[in-house]
């Protein structure tokens, strides 16, 4: 019985009067835990006017289905929330209980402005700021501005470096991407880095996967495969060996990435380098400190 009901197709409205990113988000990290459900969402963004309602309201109407919304105006959640009573349909504000509970704890009751997470303030900026550092260092450019980075991330080549960088970026984090080639040096300027330096490594099957996609991707397919170091076995063996002793030589902690999102990646760089910046403004920890060994090792996961 459960099985036949997990099958059926179910429609998720997401209703927003923004850009229904948090929404998206929500959606995403709870319907990861409904595998075997066939969930169809509709995205409904920038729903400002009762016009645009309307026409959400219809397409409610057509595939009827739960509705997720974040709506400010008042009028226009009465006129969603009455139309779903008449449909059978439930609808949620998902931001309701948080805001409840923080008015409860903080006191004042919150401003009714839409939108108030994407306003160009200090913080908007800071992440633009962000974003065009992570383009100019990309793969190794720009190392000369390294010493403006927040953190340096290294590893081999299609490690997630790359999507990693842009992911943080997005928070703010100013990430340099430095890649680790086979009889390269590294930037001298990365060993003075005034900031976290993260290694990212790969499963080596995973990486040889990776590279294969990406030599069709670019036309390369003429490439021997059995004898191009990009993609040999050995070769490849070698090469991520090589980038971990290395980070074990400098005490840079290393995460492998094979089995995590980017997400996951991104959560791990932020715990790295709080603290990083927690051992620097503290006296240097005694050696039987667990915490430190983790991170003077670089056998961080």
């Amino acid at each position: 019985m459960f099985t036949a009901m997990s099958n059926r197709l179910i429609n998720l409205h997401l209703v927003s009067d923004s850009t229904g990113e948090t929404l998206h988000s929500i959606a995403r990290a709870t319907l990861v835990r409904f595998e075997e459900s066939q969930v169809v969402s509709h995205r409904w963004s920038l729903i400002r006017t009762r016009l645009q309602l309307d026409r959400v309201l219809q397409g409610i109407a057509a595939e009827p289905g739960p509705v997720l919304f974040t709506l400010v105006d008042r009028s226009l959640r009465h006129a969603l929330e009455e139309r779903c009573e008449r449909l059978g349909v439930t609808a949620l504000s998902v931001l309701d209980q948080v805001i409840d509970l923080l008015q409860a704890q903080i006191g004042a009751k919150p401003h009714e402005k839409r939108a108030a997470q994407h306003v160009m303030d200090a913080d908007y900026f800071r992440r633009i700021d962000a974003m065009h550092y992570v383009l100019a260092h990309d793969d190794g450019q720009g190392v000369a501005g390294i010493a403006d980075a927040d953190v340096c991330l290294i590893g081999v080549s299609r490690s997630s470096k790359t999507p990693t960088c842009f992911y943080l970026a997005n928070r703010g984090i100013k990430a340099a991407n430095v890649p680790i080639v086979p009889g390269s040096p590294l930037p001298p300027d990365l060993a003075t880095a005034q900031c976290p330096v993260v290694g990212l490594t790969i499963d080596v099957a995973a990486l040889i996967e990776i590279r294969r996609h990406r030599l069709k991707l670019i036309g390369a397919d003429g490439v021997r495969q059995d004898t191009s170091d990009y993609i040999d076995l050995e070769s490849v063996k070698a090469e991520i060996l090589a980038a971990r002793r290395l980070c074990t030589q400098h005490g840079w902690p290393v995460i492998d990435v094979t089995r995590r999102s980017i997400e996951e990646t991104a959560a791990t760089v932020l715990q790295l380098m709080e603290a990083w910046h927690t051992r620097r403004s503290k006296p240097a920890a005694a050696p039987s400190d667990p915490a430190a060994a983790v991170l003077s090792t670089g056998k961080a996961d």
